[in-house]
C-alpha cells in the first residue's frame, strides 16, 4: 500500500511539475493530460539523476537542489520537465515540418 501512495504522490508531483514546466516552455503538450503526467515522469527522473549527478561528482550542494517533497527534488524536477517538454515538442515539429 505505501508503494501505491508513493506512486500516486509522485504522479501528481510530476503533473505539477509538468504543468509549471508548460508555463515556462508555452508550448501545445501532445496528448493533452496523458503526455503532461508522461513529460512530467520523465521530467522528475532527469531532474533527480542530474541532482544525484551533481552531488556525487562535484560536491554541488545549492539550498533549491534539496528542498522537495515526499523526497522528489521539486525545482529540478520542474527544469527537467520543462527540458523534456521544450525536447519532445521540437522533436515532434520537425516531424510535421520534414513531411510537406
Amino acid at each position: 500500500m505505501d508503494d501505491l501512495v508513493s506512486l500516486l504522490v509522485q504522479v501528481l508531483i510530476a503533473l505539477v511539475c509538468a504543468f509549471a514546466a508548460n508555463i515556462l516552455v508555452p508550448r501545445q503538450v501532445p496528448g493533452k493530460l496523458l503526455g503532461l503526467v508522461l513529460i512530467g515522469l520523465i521530467g522528475v527522473f532527469l531532474g533527480q539523476w542530474v541532482v544525484d549527478y551533481l552531488l556525487q561528482q562535484y560536491s554541488f550542494t545549492q539550498p533549491w537542489l534539496a528542498w522537495g517533497f515526499q523526497e522528489v527534488p521539486v525545482v529540478p524536477s520542474i527544469i527537467g520537465s520543462a527540458i523534456v517538454l521544450y525536447m519532445v515538442t521540437t522533436f515532434l515539429s520537425w516531424g510535421r515540418y520534414g513531411n510537406r
